[in-house]
């Protein structure tokens, strides 16, 4: 059977509605992937599939029930998954209106890899936040504020065990170091390594939650891992980790940028 009658039937304004339609549908289950949230989407479609079918075969129990289900569902889906839902949009504005990039971005950046890499020689520990769509300010307000311009040296300070400041993370917001001391919160999975430290722990925590990006000193190890969406990735140099900070801050300059030597070369 010929399908030409399709276009009798439907308009420009009905096709483009259906295409992007489906292309949020799309973009909602890509930014989903991997969060508590899209298990239990699949278990909702499970339960509409469900409904539908006892519909159709008149299973007016099973009905009655699901119908007495859907009425606090929308409800139930904001309370127990509001983490999930909050990191997925901080996700979609994170893509959709990207961090345009500076020469100050630049240069903080390369005070921030030095740092790390002078503090894992060392062997002092350290947990540095880089904000980006989401805001992190839930967790910079009952913290010790600052609002100073990052460099090598200050960092080196503010980590030092004989700072004051050196317990907690530090939080950079718009290209500037906003609060020190500043206590993230511990992830809850149970998939995460006894191994790790609170350090990873509460990277793992935030990233978790938001679309910060962190960089870890282990004291314990002498080495720099960075963590984004609930993901450890250790960097073996300096190159490595201003590379992978520049793929995510700065996407568009990642590849033209040429690196600088290594810290201490």
């Amino acid at each position: 059977m010929s399908l030409y009658w399709l276009w009798d039937v439907l308009g420009w304004a009905d096709v483009l509605d259906i295409a992007l339609m489906a292309f949020l549908i799309y973009r909602a289950i890509e930014i989903m992937r991997g969060t508590r949230a899209f298990q239990s989407v699949v278990g909702l479609a499970a339960v509409m599939l469900l409904y539908l079918a006892s519909e159709k075969l008149g299973l007016l129990t099973i009905r009655w029930l699901l119908d007495k289900f859907f009425v606090y569902i929308v409800l139930t889906v904001i309370i127990l998954f509001q983490r999930d839902i909050r990191l997925g949009l901080a996700r979609a504005g994170g893509r959709l209106f990207p961090r345009l990039s500076t020469a100050t971005d630049l240069s903080m950046l390369e005070d921030l890899v030095k740092a790390s890499f002078s503090l894992a020689s060392r062997r002092i520990g350290a947990l540095i936040v880089i904000e980006r769509a989401a805001s992190l300010d839930d967790w910079v307000e009952p913290a010790t504020r600052l609002d100073a311009r990052i460099s090598q040296e200050l960092l080196l300070a503010l980590f030092h065990p004989t700072s004051p400041l050196h317990d907690g993370a530090i939080v950079v917001q718009k290209g500037r170091l906003a609060a020190a001391q500043v206590y993230l919160p511990l992830t809850q999975s149970k998939e995460v390594s006894r191994m790790l430290g609170t350090r990873h722990r509460a990277a793992l925590g935030l990233t978790e939650e938001t679309d910060a990006v962190v960089v870890i000193v282990s004291e314990e190890r002498g080495t720099v891992s960075i963590v984004q969406e609930g993901r450890i990735t250790p960097c073996r140099d300096a190159n490595e980790l201003r590379s992978r900070l520049q793929g995510i801050l700065q996407p568009g300059r990642a590849d033209r940028t040429p690196a600088p030597a290594k810290a201490g070369s």
